[in-house]
């Protein structure tokens, strides 16, 4: 009789140990539904002047940065330079995408499909006084770089919310 009483508390005690197991994958899954769900409202609920600040910080950094010696450090700087920029804008991209409705989404899709062909023609236009040189391709670069953190603030100020 005592054997059976063992026998029926480990079975009764791993029956509990199961069911507890089960729930906690629950929680943690419901857990994890719930982040998902805050960091898609926090993504939307970013704040003007929170990206302001970042901007700025971003430009600070740029302006503290020491200059390369040689055209294939300064191409580099430029090149870095720029896709910070880029990562930054598709970045607040990605947020307007959240916050803005679809038609103010279109309107801005056609706006920005435009600024860069003319972010591209200013970029070459600007590299053309250096043609042939080795500062055509820094010129081409530091053009987009400095276009491109523009359209940075202005997407913020212009239809961040």
């Amino acid at each position: 009789m005592d054997k059976n009483k063992k026998i029926v508390m480990i079975i009764f005690a791993l029956v509990l140990a199961l069911l507890a197991g089960c729930e906690n994958s629950t929680d943690i899954a419901n857990t994890k539904d719930r982040e998902h769900i805050n960091a898609d409202t926090n993504t939307s609920e970013i704040k003007k002047e929170e990206y302001l600040k970042k901007l700025n910080a971003m430009e600070e950094s740029d302006k503290n940065i020491e200059a390369g010696t040689t055209m294939v450090e300064l191409n580099e700087q430029a090149s870095e330079r720029y896709k910070k920029w880029d990562a930054e804008l598709n970045e607040i991209y990605e947020v307007l995408k959240a916050q803005l409705s679809a038609e103010q989404m279109n309107k801005l899709r056609e706006e920005q499909r435009n600024w860069i062909k003319h972010r591209d023609e200013t970029a070459k236009e600007a590299s053309l006084k250096y043609e042939g040189g080795s500062m055509e391709p820094l010129e081409y670069v530091t053009t987009l770089a400095n276009l491109t953190r523009d359209r940075c603030y202005e997407l913020v100020e212009k239809y961040m919310k």
